[in-house]
């Protein structure tokens, strides 16, 4: 694959999963995606969720490392429009809505299991 958006709940199961073959999963589609992004909203939850769980040390060394190895995707003026457009249309969460726009602005696949970005007909989503 050649250009994917990620979303919070591919990050969640790369860092938190208990079983090995989801982690040898998600190791092999970050290494078979050429070009890798994610949104300023993603960093956001994975920090806040870092932080909860494991720390501030932990939070800042996992977000910066995700800020050297994936583009960081701002909400621009284009993103904000269209997330809120998908984000009437399906009645979804902002930050949902934020990823899926992402995806769309970059004509990239969404790699996600969750249900509400799954039902966004507008974007083509993939799990491992």
């Amino acid at each position: 694959m050649s250009k994917a958006v990620y979303d919070t709940r591919f990050f969640i199961e790369h860092y938190y999963a208990k079983d090995e073959k989801i982690l040898q999963k998600t190791k092999e589609e970050l290494r078979k995606t050429k070009q890798r992004y994610i949104s300023a909203i993603v960093l956001h939850e994975i920090y806040q969720l870092t932080l909860g769980k494991e720390g501030r040390e932990t939070a800042v060394l996992r977000t910066t490392l995700l800020e050297k190895d994936f583009r960081i995707v701002d909400v621009d003026a284009e993103i904000a429009k269209r997330s809120a457009e998908l984000r009437h249309k399906y009645r979804t969460s902002m930050a949902d809505s934020i990823i899926a726009a992402t995806s769309l602005s970059l004509n990239a696949i969404c790699f996600s299991d969750d249900p509400h970005l799954k039902g966004i007909k507008e974007i083509k989503t993939k799990w491992i």
